[in-house]
């Protein structure tokens, strides 16, 4: 009796241990598709040089990007290395930075990032993006600087959000999820409105000066960004996971 008692604890350890692999497997595929596709985290916080993006520096930072008279933005290490990245950060910290914008020493996070449209990430979306940036290669890169700001910047960006679930299952709210709060088309796309990032109407670009900038998605496209995308002083040997 006993013995079959066991095996019937061990086939449900097993079964448990196996859902929970499985979850977290999706979590990272997830988060991969999120973070290397539509969120585009790379894109800035991945350095650049003439030919493309750095071999080995996959989101290590670096990249400076000004907008002469707003803002010289100098984008973090997000990779798990724990003297110069994420490493030290728990989980919420680098959640409550994604989604409100505040680091773990309260300040805040200024434009370019999105924050008031990350506000709007789905909570297990939000979780897939920490898991998998948890999961890329720590690189040793110490950005020298930090981020200047001219224009103003509002004490919080919003009170805590809450839960936020998944866009219902139709073409179209997948679609406007995917170009609003996680891929932030809108952000230069769609004029600001009342309700803020991206709730005007019609065509042009957004009413707030920074949205105006030249983002960095390519050397080719945005050459202000490319030929100051270094890091000073930084040290940029790669480090293990």
């Amino acid at each position: 009796m006993r013995a079959g008692v066991w095996a019937i604890m061990a086939a449900w350890f097993c079964c448990a241990g196996a859902a929970v692999a499985q979850e977290e497997a999706a979590l990272l595929a997830r988060g991969r598709s999120l973070v290397e596709g539509v969120a585009a985290c790379g894109n800035c916080h991945t350095p650049k040089g003439p030919d493309g993006e750095l071999p080995g520096m996959a989101l290590a930072g670096g990249l400076v990007i000004e907008e002469p008279g707003l803002f010289r933005a100098v984008v973090p290490n997000i990779t798990p290395d724990e003297e110069t990245g994420l490493g030290r950060w728990t989980d919420a910290q680098v959640a409550l930075a994604i989604r409100e914008g505040r680091r773990p020493d309260g300040s805040l996070i200024g434009p370019p990032m999105p924050i008031e449209l990350y506000r709007g990430i789905a909570d297990r979306d939000l979780a897939a993006m920490v898991v998998y940036l948890r999961s890329v290669p720590a690189v040793r890169n110490a950005v020298a600087g930090s981020s200047a700001y001219q224009m103003p910047l509002p004490p919080t960006y919003g009170p805590a959000v809450g839960r936020v679930p998944l866009p219902a299952d139709t073409a179209v709210a997948r679609g406007a999820y995917l170009a609003g709060p996680v891929g932030h088309c809108i952000e230069c796309h769609t004029p600001t409105g009342p309700g803020g990032a991206g709730t005007g109407h019609g065509p042009g670009p957004a009413a707030r000066p920074w949205r105006r900038l030249s983002v960095p998605w390519s050397p080719a496209t945005s050459p202000r960004a490319a030929a100051t995308a270094s890091a000073a002083g930084a040290t940029t040997t790669s480090a293990g996971r």
